[in-house]
């Protein structure tokens, strides 16, 4: 798009003038945002990651703001970060062209980590610029005085919306937009993204059902290059696991502590161990590598990045945690330790190496496993063909709805009919009914039809003919429960007499100790007891492999990747069967003993078929199946053949499953083949079907342990208070409550919920429905196998792995298989 039209000596003219004196010009994508915004228009700023996305969205009401004449006294521009920890660097990032300018603006931030200095001046009267969090926007649509202090806001910028899009903070965002809407009409909004695939339904989400939504993207050519580290011998490599530590010599070849480098683990134990297995190997690196995780104390996360953008530190091992936004412009690699699980997700983290315009984004890859070489080479496969997970945003949440309903009555309260028609101007909530809607306020009203007996659940209250909360003590409680993020109580750990180190799951520490040592926060700690509800430790002496486990860390691989990986089997099986490898990926030249292997034992499916193997041991009788459709919906496939299996002959199996297959395991013979038809596949009744193959009972009763958390029905308790029993209080409490439910409100919309998403988090349904038709329209190949073939080793490794016998016992038996199996490839 042509430079947009201003007249000179706008604020938009000198913006570009800045930019000109830092060496830059402006992108035309940039250009076309700052002209779209001036017409009042919001959307999507689709554009690669370190291109200038922050600029597109934020100049643009900058020099409207600026160009308005008068000094502005309130909050004009609102930026919203997923991270809190991103906050200080795009308060620099927006701060520094309105110095640059002299402008007489401010700006300021409000998370979890401000200040109580500013929190209260803030109180009084808010920046012209604010950045914050889903969650401290919330709180500050709390306050009596909301319609007021956002009534001349003008710009909401979003950042990273793919990473609240899909989830329950998203939707809270959405809400928060729908009520800005109404304090502001013409306030504008825009998110920005480098890796969404649906694009129209991700903006159409951001601006409501109100507006039409711009998508601005860009010609920019960023490659992703995905580069391997592979083992020395395949025939050595490890058949599962996903630690990679076998791979530790050629990484350590690979760093250079003067080559900054962020080597990105897909678990925080995993970095965890891969910092200290480093530290032990490279002393002289101290001071030059670094841990980073969500669990690490701020002021250390700080510090580390401080260090990295001074040049100070080489290498951080991370998680997530350096994901999103933070801008390392020095870092020059990008080491991803184990499957990157997903295309997006890949895309994201390979962003972080040389994060400037126009330059390449290269990462590489160290797999943990042997069948993670298909992984490695089916991303790369899968981000030149363009194929992106796409993220779809939760529909029509109740719990979310029931706290911001409170939220509302709260920051001055609301007339029923004004707030349904608000609400439906939300995406997620566009088809919401006004049963539903009537039936959340009678929650927050009286607790619904079933618990209207106990006060407590009597928040919202009709007064003077608007719903307000009246009291002050449920006000408070909603305000240091606002959000939506829930996870497992942790407990703080810190030094006797000495600075916190972070927090970790208490279930861990419960399981220490006193003396034991274990690793944490990079270091060898010795336990030392737990005083005031806070873990105590000394520096240990002693080395150990001793590290904590966090829950919820274990991903499948997405959609886009299993897909690839299907089409890499079969090129790498043509290649075998051929002898032809030219043009084949390295990792599948690596691979190719393997899937040679598993031709000798089985045979390699094409992507249009699937493979059954028939297989018998001291263990039982088995049916291994590989659809390559990621570890969750393999979990629901294997739920669903048990129970089908046993409508038609009664028997008892025990299921095994991981990213690419599943195991049906029974203790006497069973004819499988007789019954292994593309009906079984059917997605008829697959709901009840599902409900019925797991102990979905029990699953929903811990999954209303969330939706009973976020519509305020049970409190987590109060932000930093070291109360170790919350986490077991609030699992008793909803768990009360969903047994009251069950037994007297058995159609509780609620407990509906509850059990969709038990369907979603422990299946993922939609894609299952999708598998399973995808498998019953394929070609099936059934083979009756004499000894585990490649495909078959990690399943079986994975199950013996999990019984109850003596390490010993497991550690032999799984030894001599894949000493069979290596001397076989």
């Amino acid at each position: 798009m042509s430079k947009t039209q201003t007249k000179p000596g706008s604020t938009l003219d000198r913006l570009r003038g800045w930019f000109a004196d830092r060496g830059w010009r402006p992108h035309g994508f940039q250009e076309e945002s700052w002209a779209l915004h001036a017409a009042g228009k919001s959307g999507l700023i689709l554009v690669p990651t370190g291109s200038g996305k922050t600029y597109a969205a934020f100049l643009g009401p900058l020099a409207e703001l600026a160009d308005a004449g008068a000094n502005p006294s309130g909050l004009s521009i609102l930026y919203i970060s997923p991270l809190r920890a991103l906050s200080r660097d795009i308060e620099q990032a927006l701060r520094a062209p309105i110095e640059a300018l002299g402008l007489p603006l401010t700006v300021e931030s409000r998370t979890g980590d401000t200040s109580s200095t500013i929190r209260s001046r803030q109180r009084r009267s808010l920046p012209n610029v604010l950045v914050t969090t889903p969650e401290s926007l919330c709180l500050l649509l709390t306050q009596e005085g909301a319609s007021k202090r956002f009534s001349d806001l003008q710009a909401v910028i979003v950042d990273e919306w793919h990473e609240l899009l899909s989830s329950k903070r998203g939707t809270q965002v959405e809400l928060a937009l729908a009520r800005l809407r109404r304090f502001a009409p013409g306030v504008r909004s825009w998110a920005l993204s480098a890796t969404i695939a649906n694009a129209p339904e991700a903006a159409a989400t951001l601006v409501g059902t109100d507006a039409e939504p711009a998508i601005v993207r860009a010609p920019i050519d960023r490659p992703v290059i995905v580069e391997s580290l592979r083992p020395a011998n395949i025939r050595r490599f490890p058949w599962a696991g996903h630690m990679g530590l076998s791979m530790l010599d050629e990484v350590l070849a690979y760093l250079d502590p003067s080559k900054p480098t962020l080597l990105f683990t897909n678990t925080r134990s995993q970095a965890e161990k891969w910092f200290h297995a480093i530290a032990i190997k490279r002393p002289q690196w101290e001071g030059r590598i670094a841990l980073h995780h969500g669990s690490i104390d701020r002021e250390e996360r700080e510090r580390v990045e401080l260090g990295v953008k001074a040049g100070d530190i080489g290498i951080v091992v991370c998680t997530s945690s350096l994901d999103l936004g933070v801008d390392f412009a020095p870092v020059e690699r990008v080491v991803q330790i184990g499957s990157p699980k997903g295309v997006a997700r890949i895309m994201q983290r390979a962003g972080r190496a040389r994060h400037r315009p126009g330059e390449s984004c290269e990462i590489t890859c160290v797999p943990t496993n042997a069948l993670e070489l298909l992984e490695i080479a089916a991303v790369r496969e899968a981000i030149d063909a363009g194929a992106v997970e796409p993220r779809d945003p939760v529909n029509q949440p109740l719990d979310v709805l029931a706290q911001h309903m409170v939220t509302v009555a709260l920051g001055g309260g609301f007339l029923a009919d004004e707030l349904f028609d608000e609400v439906r101007t939300a995406w997620s909530f566009r088809d919401l009914s006004r049963e539903s809607f009537d039936w959340t306020l009678l929650l927050v009203t009286q607790g619904g039809t079933i618990l209207n007996a106990y006060e407590r659940f009597h928040k919202v209250e009709l007064v003077d003919g608007v719903y307000r909360v009246p009291n002050k003590r449920v006000a408070q409680l909603h305000r240091l429960n606002v959000g939506t993020i829930t996870g497992p109580s942790t407990i703080e750990m810190r030094f006797v007499q000495g600075r916190s180190l972070g927090h970790i799951e208490d279930s861990f520490v419960g399981r220490l100790r006193e003396g034991q040592h274990f690793t944490f926060a990079g270091q060898v700690l010795r336990f030392v007891g737990v005083q005031a509800d806070v873990a105590l430790v000394r520096r240990g002496t002693k080395r150990t492999n001793l590290t904590p486990i966090w829950g919820g860390t274990r991903l499948p691989i997405s959609e886009s990747l299993s897909r690839a990986v299907r089409k890499s089997l079969e090129d790498s099986a043509h290649a075998v069967e051929t002898g032809e490898a030219d043009g084949l990926p390295i990792e599948l030249e690596a691979f190719l003993p393997v899937v040679a292997a598993q031709s000798r034992r089985s045979v390699v499916p094409a992507a249009d078929e699937v493979l059954f193997e028939l297989f018998s041991s001291r263990d039982g009788y088995r049916l291994l199946a590989y659809p390559f459709e990621g570890r969750l919906v393999h979990s629901g496939i294997a739920a669903l053949l048990s129970l089908r299996f046993g409508r038609i002959t009664p028997a008892t199996f025990t299921t095994t499953f991981n990213d690419y297959g599943f195991e049906l395991l029974c203790p006497e013979p069973f004819p499988f083949v007789e019954h292994l038809t593309p009906e079984l596949f059917s997605r008829e009744n697959l709901v009840e079907d599902a409900l019925e193959s797991v102990n979905t009972a029990e699953l929903a009763r811990l999954q209303f342990r969330e939706v009973a958390r976020v519509s305020g029905l049970v409190f987590q308790g109060y932000p930093g208070s070291r109360n170790r029993a919350a986490g077991k209080h609030l699992q008793a409490s909803s768990g009360l409550i969903y047994d009251v439910l069950c037994e007297f409100d058995p159609e509780n919309l609620l407990l509906g919920q509850a059990r969709r998403e038990v369907l979603e988090n422990q299946f993922e349904q939609g894609r299952l429905a999708a598998a399973l038709d995808r498998i019953a329209s394929s070609r099936f190949r059934i083979v009756e196998i004499e000894k585990p073939s490649p495909l078959a080793l990690p399943l079986i490794i994975e199950r013996i792995g999990s019984q109850t016998m003596s390490s010993e016992d497991v550690e032999s038996r799984l030894a001599r298989m894949q000493a069979e199996m290596q001397a076989e490839v």
